[in-house]
């Protein structure tokens, strides 16, 4: 157990030697109390502080997910990495915890990048069509419209939930399958939904998460947090059917 050296100061909620030290005892234990305790009293505060430094220096905002979301999401995935840190190589903790929370939150803005650009040329080739004359037609039965996408959407949340498909590896947790079942029900009322929606955005929003909250029995982080999985397979429903048409 590391010993405590007196009575903090602000500056350690950084990393020093103490921190250095806690991170090899933590990663030596085997006794999961000892490690709770480390982590409480040793690298807690200065990981959060770590992670909130480098989001905001580096300015590695997510434009669709809150701060404190993309911080809980960050140290979550560092915790499953922490282990792979190994001090006899002259390594600082602090060093390579902080390249491992840098290139995670990189990783993300880049595919959001990614997919922000398919969507956004889409949408520029679509505006420029809908303004030349030469490209009007008539729509037939086999054209896209909100009603078959939001079935195909609806149908892939619910193979999702059967494991017929999987957008990652990771099992569906209880609080996945919950928001999942309720985007479900949202989704088979969607044209009474949309009726009921007379406010500007944030308010609809915030019906939406109103009624989710009800379905679920969840906080609004565990239902933003459960979401993630169910925003990608919206993403990969929209560019199919911007690709390859609504079926």
């Amino acid at each position: 157990m590391v010993k405590k050296r007196g009575r903090k100061r602000k500056n350690d909620l950084y990393f020093g030697p103490e921190q250095e030290e806690a991170v090899v005892k933590y990663l030596n234990t085997e006794d999961v109390n000892e490690r709770n305790a480390i982590y409480n009293e040793w690298l807690k505060e200065p990981l959060n502080k770590m992670i909130e430094s480098i989001i905001r220096k580096y300015q590695l905002y997510r434009k669709m997910e809150s701060f404190e979301d993309l911080h809980s999401d960050t140290l979550s995935f560092l915790i499953t990495k922490a282990h792979k840190f190994e001090d006899s190589k002259g390594k600082k903790a602090y060093s390579y915890y902080g390249t491992i929370c840098k290139n995670y939150i990189l990783g993300l803005l880049i595919s959001d990048d990614k997919k922000t650009k398919q969507v956004e040329s889409y949408e520029t080739m679509h505006t420029n069509i809908e303004e030349n004359t030469d490209y009007y037609y008539e729509l037939d039965d086999n054209d896209f419209s909100i009603d078959k996408f939001i079935k195909k959407l609806t149908k892939s949340i619910i193979s999702e939930i059967n494991g017929e498909t999987s957008v990652t590896k990771k099992k569906l947790t209880e609080n996945e399958l919950k928001v999942g079942y309720a985007l479900i029900d949202i989704l088979k009322e969607w044209e009474v939904t949309l009726d009921l929606m007379t406010g500007g955005a944030k308010f609809n929003k915030n019906s939406i998460l109103e009624s989710m909250r009800r379905y679920t029995g969840l906080t609004t982080k565990d239902i933003r947090l459960s979401m993630r999985r169910y925003k990608t397979i919206y993403d990969f429903v929209k560019i199919d059917g911007i690709e390859n048409g609504i079926e």
